[in-house]
C-alpha cells in the first residue's frame, strides 16, 4: 500500500484551517472557493498540484517517518471537497447559515486532525467495516 509523509497530511489540514479560518474573519466565501480549488487539483493528482503540500515540499526539508495510506488520504480530501461544495453551494442559493454549518464542520474535522484525531480516518474505518459485513448483520 502506498503512503504519503504526515508532514504532507498536517500540511493540507494546516491549509484548510487556515483558509476556513481566514474566509469566517472576512465574510469572504470566496476564499472556500480557492481552497475548493486546491482540494480538487490535490484529489485529481493525487496530491501532487495540491498547494499546500507543496510548500511544505518546499519549506520541510526533515522527511519525518510517520506516514498515512494515501486511500485514507484520498477518502479524506473527498470529504473535504464534498463539505467544501456543499458550503458554496449553500452560500450561492442565499443559505448562510448552512454555508457557514458546512464550513464549520470541515474547520473542526481538520482542527481535530491537527490535534490527533481525525474524523475522517473513523468514518472510513465504520465505511470499511460495512462493505465487510461487520457491522448491519443481524445475529440469529
Amino acid at each position: 500500500m502506498q503512503e504519503i509523509p504526515m508532514r504532507y497530511v498536517k500540511a493540507n489540514q494546516a491549509g484548510i484551517v487556515l483558509f476556513v479560518v481566514l474566509a469566517f474573519l472576512v465574510h469572504q466565501p470566496w476564499i472556500l472557493a480557492a481552497l475548493w480549488l486546491v482540494q480538487v487539483a490535490g484529489l485529481l493528482s493525487e496530491g501532487r498540484l495540491n498547494l499546500f503540500v507543496r510548500i511544505a515540499k518546499l519549506a520541510l526539508k526533515n522527511k519525518g517517518e510517520e506516514t498515512q495510506a494515501i486511500e485514507l488520504q484520498r477518502f479524506n480530501n473527498v470529504l473535504a471537497v464534498l463539505f467544501l461544495t456543499l458550503a458554496l453551494v449553500s452560500f450561492a442559493l442565499g443559505w448562510q447559515i448552512v454555508g457557514h454549518a458546512f464550513s464549520a464542520m470541515l474547520l473542526l474535522a481538520a482542527s481535530a486532525a491537527l490535534l490527533g484525531f481525525c474524523i475522517g480516518c473513523t468514518l472510513y474505518f465504520w465505511v470499511k467495516q460495512i462493505r465487510a459485513g461487520r457491522i448491519g448483520r443481524k445475529k440469529a
